[in-house]
């Protein structure tokens, strides 16, 4: 199988509508202003060798790098190039197409020259969106998926059970696909610091720090275990989110009250669009400086905007008063269909 991911996807499509600024620092974020409280959507290589990396504020990277050029997001642009590419991936012999978000995708091949197809599937999506990718190739969706960061950019891996620990083996946890920095961290406080003593402990051990699903699930990740079946089940969404960060914090109840019938009537069109009801509200809050909590409610199901608004608001009502809020979100959940694709969500925004 093959693991498909676009070469610094949203800046590259900013290029290609700018191409005076292929070479040059850019970075994309909030509306390209970093005088504003907005996040690093994503930074061009050129960017990223000064630091520059997704979450970020903006004005912290607009410090790291001066001269950087910073775009604001465009959200329908990404989104149709996005649906460029894997229309070009669809359109691959004998290729079943899982999407994994805007930028990235795996493909189930029965091929005997995996890195033959590989690059053919390069100078495919080249040849129609002129941006380039990296594929890795892998016997499990988890080889796969790593194999890709070996790949870039514009190149080609493969790891499978034979090279996994050869490659990985003496890598810190964190460079697993599904473990980040606090996950790693408390694996380094059991004595765990590698790919390698993660794949050789015994899952048991985890469970008292990881509970007896992630416990072993992350030994498990170690190994490169796991599918080795692309899904080419269409993927269908849990739910629907919005979140609005505010350039000065909100401190009145009117201001509150206003944000979130806002984001409950943008909540409210995508949920419609699915045809499927709202079953539960999460609302997540970011208190000034920088603490977020967040709260959830099951709700009867329903499609009644009113209801759903009255919900939000019930939420809101156990917001700390008082306290400034800089950030508000809102996501509403559905009924999955018995028929649906679970597991990884594709990343074209929310939370």
């Amino acid at each position: 199988m093959l693991h498909v991911d676009l070469d610094q996807f949203i800046a590259a499509v900013e290029v290609l509508r700018h191409p005076e600024l292929a070479g040059r620092p850019v970075i994309v974020g909030g509306r390209g202003d970093p005088t504003e409280r907005a996040v690093v959507s994503t930074a061009s290589y050129e960017a990223r060798k000064f630091g520059v990396g997704s979450g970020m504020p903006l004005r912290i990277a607009a410090r790291k790098v001066p001269d950087a050029v910073i775009l604001p997001v465009d959200r329908e642009a990404y989104l149709e190039a996005s649906d460029t590419v894997m229309a070009a991936l669809r359109a691959q012999p004998g290729a079943t197409v899982q999407v994994l978000g805007w930028d990235e995708a795996f493909l189930g091949v029965v091929t005997e020259n995996p890195e033959g197809y590989a690059r053919q599937v390069q100078a495919a999506v080249f040849a129609r969106t002129q941006l380039h990718c990296s594929v890795g190739i892998g016997d499990t969706l988890v080889r796969a998926k790593v194999a890709t960061g070996f790949g870039k950019p514009a190149g080609v891996f493969r790891l499978t059970a034979e090279n996994w620990l050869d490659v990985m083996g003496a890598r810190p946890t964190r460079d697993l696909w599904g473990v980040g920095s606090k996950v790693s961290g408390r694996l380094a406080a059991l004595g765990i610091t590698t790919v390698a003593q993660l794949a050789a402990c015994d899952p048991r051990a985890l469970v008292p720090e990881f509970g007896p699903k992630m416990g072993p699930w992350y030994a498990s990740l170690a190994r490169g275990d796991g599918a080795s079946v692309v899904d080419g089940t269409p993927w269908v969404a849990r739910g629907h989110s919005r979140e609005t960060t505010f350039q000065q914090d909100l401190t009145e109840p009117a201001q509150v009250d206003a944000a979130v019938r806002e984001l409950a009537a943008a909540v409210f069109q995508d949920v419609l669009a699915e045809g499927r009801p709202v079953i539960g509200l999460t609302m997540k809050v970011r208190y000034a400086p920088f603490v977020t909590t967040t709260r959830a409610r099951k709700i009867p199901e329903t499609s009644d905007s009113s209801v759903i608004l009255a919900r939000a608001l019930d939420l809101a009502a156990e917001i700390d008063a008082g306290r400034p809020i800089r950030l508000l979100g809102l996501r509403a959940e559905m009924p999955m269909p018995d028929d649906a694709r679970t597991g990884h969500t594709p990343t074209r925004g929310g939370w």
